[in-house]
């Protein structure tokens, strides 16, 4: 789960952050802003899956980025104070958390969160265009930026994605990385699911980057791919998708 947070003090944004981490070591902080200027800036080119939001800042009241750009990303809100509460959950609020933040309260929380992506994850694109007959459009090609260079990469040179400490990265397969700004979770969406699988929290590989499979415990799948993974542990399918790959594989 990416996260991004926003706080104005920046003790309580490391401090929210630990606490995240020891809740849930999975989650990934991408960021963490404390203005409202630096929140809309932010989100304008990124997106995250939840967002924790302090709701008085040192530029004025939080509230203020959802008139300022639409955020689609569900909110936790984060204050010393209660006044703010109907408020919040007049917007995308699925939780409001009073300072000083509980362990068990965030964790709470973090369950609803779950609890309601669970429930509502349909993906109304695939949905529409299964009902239409016509096939969901997915990304051809990204276009990569590295200083004042730009460089377009097609879908069909791309081995896999990885994540690298709090980093997306793609791999060619020439064996070249190169940074995309999109988390896995988006990714997943935006690739075709003919070509590409999601085997673990930190890798969607390429069908055509498998070189070859051993079978692992617990019913895993070690994948060696081409070019190879930096640690050849980070490619072993886990254990809740491992029916699923090999469903895929055999489709």
């Amino acid at each position: 789960m990416n996260i991004l947070i926003v706080e104005d003090e920046s003790f309580a944004a490391d401090k929210l952050e630990q606490m995240l981490l020891e809740v849930d070591p999975d989650i990934r902080i991408l960021a963490k802003t404390g203005s409202i200027k630096d929140s809309v800036k932010w989100l304008m080119d990124h997106t995250a899956d939840l967002i924790f939001l302090d709701i008085q800042l040192s530029d004025g009241i939080s509230f203020t980025i959802f008139e300022q750009i639409p955020v689609n990303i569900p909110v936790i809100f984060t204050t010393a104070y209660d006044q703010y509460a109907i408020k919040a959950f007049q917007l995308n609020s699925i939780a409001y958390l009073l300072k000083p933040i509980r362990k068990s309260d965030l964790a709470e929380s973090l369950r609803k969160y779950h609890s309601l992506r669970s429930a509502f994850s349909i993906d109304f694109d695939l949905l529409m265009a299964n009902i239409q007959g016509r096939k969901p459009d997915y990304k051809k090609r990204f276009l990569i930026q590295i200083g004042e260079r730009i460089r377009k990469i097609e879908i069909s040179e791309i081995a896999y994605f990885y994540v690298l400490e709090k980093g997306v990265y793609l791999k060619t397969l020439q064996g070249i990385s190169y940074p995309v700004d999109y988390a896995l979770d988006r990714l997943e969406t935006l690739l075709n699911p003919e070509k590409f699988f999601r085997i673990n929290r930190k890798y969607i590989v390429n069908m055509d980057a498998i070189s070859n499979m051993v079978a692992y415990s617990r019913g895993r799948v070690k994948l060696e791919l081409k070019p190879k993974a930096d640690e050849e542990y980070d490619a072993i399918v886990s254990v809740d998708r491992a029916a699923a790959f090999k469903k895929w594989l055999n489709s």
